[in-house]
């Protein structure tokens, strides 16, 4: 039976720079998929490209490439990555410049899947009766209008399947699903069809349990985490895939990390929603038929998978502006270190009280003692030795943040004593960047395909 291997080189912009390197070094693999994108990713790609247009994607692609290239080219590995972000074109043309610099251009045929950018149509939708509502709120768009940034829609599969017909040896795209930089070479290599839902469930469910990295090959696991191998030297997940809609999950030998049912099991929870729907542009996979068995040392076998058909929408994801915050911490040792950081936080609130400072919110933490489970901490625990005294505002206008920055260092002389933890120095304002989620038909959008 035909076997593709598909595997995961990274699970986030700012991931294990090793970690592709490994994949294609360290045994044999067919594609490479590298996910960079999250929601907050594009904006943040979007701020860089307004600044320079030639910016607007995931810088750390282009010199990984320069390392991989040579590689790549000798084993005829494809790569699928959606490092070009808001700004796949300019991505492409840097990877194009590396190549020419290792005299390889002339044999790498490098695809553009682009079109998912309509922070231009949004006007054009709305005034067409397209509300774009908020997913969560069942607000509208107009709502938050001229404050967006960045608004992406996330594509599927298909144009990367068409990429890789076409001959592709690398795919670099915008905004399109995590999972289907692992279902696209599934389905042009076992030829799918489109309509063929148990087998897109198949592979969706197969980019999903990878497209977080080592996040199930052991990294990031509550699941017996002391036992788990060499860490430092995490193999990072491959797919095993057949035509007849099953797969293995493991990872090359002599790898840190584990796989098996407890990882496996941790990562298909990771952002599921509901288990009988989990929505792609591609299909609507059922969680609840997943069938897993453990095969061999770190190989985990996957079965049995259902799917149902697409719907007629495409998710948007916007991001707008929603004002400034600021961040300040100081640290203070024993004795009495958790009463000295509360009494810290509340001289600082009394001094934006008297300067008439108003903020959206204010949050005060103890780090070490209640920043993590907050309420739910025993407040009338025994003194520890040090704790991290953080307190955060958030407000519509700079101006009032601005100052709060300025009311943290005083307390070092004029409140409890025994702080320390200021080297930092004052914290920095920073603009602060909401989240709208939401559906546009997908016949008001298509992808578009280009080779560079």
């Amino acid at each position: 039976m035909k076997t593709v291997r598909v595997a995961a080189g990274q699970g986030f912009w700012g991931d294990w720079l090793e970690a592709p390197v490994h994949q294609v070094e360290k045994g044999p693999i067919d594609y490479l998929m590298m996910d960079y994108l999250a929601e907050v990713t594009m904006s943040i790609m979007m701020k860089q490209k307004l600044k320079n247009p030639d910016a607007g994607y995931a810088r750390d692609f282009v010199p990984l490439m320069e390392r991989i290239l040579p590689t790549i080219m000798k084993r005829n590995i494809k790569v699928l990555a959606n490092a070009g972000g808001v700004n796949p074109h300019a991505c492409a043309r840097a990877v194009r410049a590396v190549a020419e610099k290792l005299g390889l251009a002339g044999k790498l045929k490098i695809a553009v899947v682009s079109g998912d950018d309509i922070c231009g149509r949004i006007g054009d939708f709305v005034s067409k009766g397209h509300s774009l509502n908020d997913m969560d709120s069942g607000a509208p768009i107009s709502k938050i209008q001229n404050r967006i940034q960045s608004a992406n829609v996330y594509f599927g599969a298909q144009p990367m399947v068409e990429a890789l017909r076409q001959g592709a040896q690398i795919i670099i795209t915008g905004r399109v699903t995590d999972t289907g930089l692992t279902l696209a070479p599934l389905i042009h290599e076992f030829g799918w069809s489109f309509e063929d839902w148990d087998k897109l469930a198949t592979g969706t469910i197969a980019g999903h349990i990878i497209e977080c990295g080592a996040q199930c090959s052991g990294g990031n696991c509550s699941a017996d985490w002391q036992t788990i191998p060499d860490l430092a030297r995490v193999g990072f997940p491959i797919i095993e895939a057949y035509d007849d809609g099953t797969f293995v999950v493991t990872k090359h030998e002599g790898t840190g990390g584990r796989v098996d049912l407890r990882t496996v099991k941790e990562q298909l929870v990771y952002e599921m929603g509901d288990p009988h729907a989990y929505i792609t542009p591609d299909v609507i996979a059922d969680f609840t038929t997943i069938s897993l068995q453990q095969e061999g040392p770190n190989r985990v076998r996957v079965s049995g998978i259902k799917g149902r058909p697409k719907t007629p929408f495409l998710k948007v994801s916007v991001s707008y502006d929603y004002g400034f915050k600021a961040a300040g911490t100081l640290v203070y040792t024993w004795p009495d270190a958790v009463k000295k950081a509360k009494a810290g936080a509340n001289i600082l609130r009394t001094r934006l009280a008297d300067l008439g400072l108003e903020f959206d919110e204010i949050v005060t933490e103890v780090v070490g003692l209640n920043s993590c489970w907050g309420p739910l901490t025993d407040i009338d625990s025994p003194d520890i030795p040090e704790v991290t005294m953080r307190v955060a505002v958030r407000a519509q206008e700079e101006a009032p943040v601005e100052r709060f920055t300025k009311e943290i260092a005083p307390l070092v002389l004029t409140g409890p004593p025994s702080v320390t933890g200021f080297a930092g120095g004052r914290p920095a304002v920073q603009q602060i960047v909401a989240y709208w989620p939401a559906l546009i038909p997908r016949e008001l959008v298509q992808p578009k395909l280009d080779f560079i």
